[in-house]
């Protein structure tokens, strides 16, 4: 009888170990099947921070917070190779330590991981340790994986995950950190465009403006906010003739006067910026390009009163008077500057290219008869 019982609580036994292991592995299929969505799901963050219209660098900040909000790091830093030195893209790191952060490449515990291509997993064992490449900051971090980041075989920097916790990395999984680089990677490659572009904008030393790749970059989000824009291209059309026959410095003062008629009347939600040359964009943000036509008649009057006067010179020359040598001097009448503009206006739809949308307007103002003075609209 004894037997018999000790039998079925065997039995019972076993049944409640393969149940258990059943559960397990379904526990186990169910936190795998989680733990995609929720890559998937950072997947879809970083796309959709990738996508909005702002600069890279709030970008990889949000990208930052994402990472470190959905996988509790305490600390995640972002660095780049700008092509002159490390910067530090994203961190929620104090500044005090970002010095130490922008050198990690130069760490001898991380250069082999930056030749190899390989993740660096460092921690220490005892609380009166430090971390090899940690100067001052000795309590703020205990662990740390090391990633090193390249771009089509191309290393352009690091990402660097670290706790307050010793063995804080210990169990976890690599793989899906290696997602969360790789996506960091994506989103560094799909900007490397914008970054480009904000680097290069210029500010005009003649009319204070921004140069025309403002457009492209930051001013797209003031009128993006709209489904569509008016878009006005002007053109100073007589500004080599100011040149030859006035003079260089004329024409100068002609393109900053005709700067400051617009910005004088240019309200802050509208965009202007010197393009090239002579040639100017103004970006009316939300408003319907035939509503801009009484503001440009105006600002093209404006424009064509005004007189840059050179003032005449006395120069002292030599002439031969009765056979004498003798200095006479020459009066020379003074000069006047005034500047025909064109116009050419267009629609500015959201989503689609500004920059090819300015190619055509830049198209027609340059192959216009020089002498055209007036609003068009394509």
């Amino acid at each position: 009888m004894v037997l018999l019982v000790i039998g079925m609580l065997l039995i019972a036994i076993v049944i409640l170990v393969a149940y258990n292991l059943h559960i397990q592995k379904k526990i186990e299929a169910f936190n795998n099947i989680n733990q995609k969505i929720g890559n998937l799901s950072v997947l879809q963050d970083f796309m959709k921070v990738a996508g909005e219209e702002d600069t890279v660098e709030a970008k990889l900040n949000k990208i930052n917070e994402i990472v470190i909000e959905k996988y509790d790091i305490k600390y995640s830093t972002i660095v780049v190779f700008d092509g002159a030195e490390y910067v530090i893209k994203a961190t929620n790191v104090d500044k005090l330590h970002h010095e130490t952060l922008t050198n990690l490449h130069t760490e001898e515990i991380f250069q082999d991981s930056v030749a190899t291509a390989t993740p660096k997993y460092i921690t220490i064992d005892n609380e009166n340790e430090k971390l090899p490449y940690q100067k001052v900051e000795m309590g703020r971090a205990k662990s740390a994986m090391f990633f090193p980041l390249y771009i089509d075989n191309i290393y352009i920097g690091y990402w660097i995950m670290e706790s307050g916790k010793m063995h804080a990395f210990d169990k976890t999984d690599t793989t899906i950190i290696e997602v969360v680089k790789d996506n960091i990677i994506s989103v560094l490659a799909t900007m490397s465009y914008q970054d480009a572009m904000e680097n290069i904008i210029r500010i005009d030393k003649f009319t204070g403006l921004y140069s025309a790749e403002y457009l492209y970059s930051k001013a797209k989000k003031t009128f993006d906010k709209y489904p569509t824009s008016a878009v006005c291209m002007f053109k100073i059309t007589n500004i080599e003739k100011i040149n030859d026959e006035v003079s260089r410095q004329a024409g100068n003062e002609v393109i900053t006067e005709v700067s400051n008629i617009v910005k004088s009347k240019m309200p802050s939600q509208y965009v202007f910026v010197r393009y090239m040359g002579p040639k100017f964009v103004i970006v009316f943000s939300g408003v319907e390009e035939g509503s801009v036509e009484e503001f440009l008649k105006e600002l093209k009057r404006e424009m064509e009163e005004l007189e840059i006067v050179e003032e005449a010179e006395d120069n002292e020359v030599e002439r031969i008077i009765n056979g004498k040598p003798m200095k006479v001097t020459e009066h020379k009448d003074e000069k006047i500057a005034t500047p025909k503009i064109n116009f050419v206006v267009s629609t500015y739809y959201k989503g689609t290219g500004i920059e090819q949308l300015n190619k055509k307007l830049e198209e027609y103002i340059d192959t216009a008869d020089s002498k055209e003075s007036q609003i068009n609209y394509i």
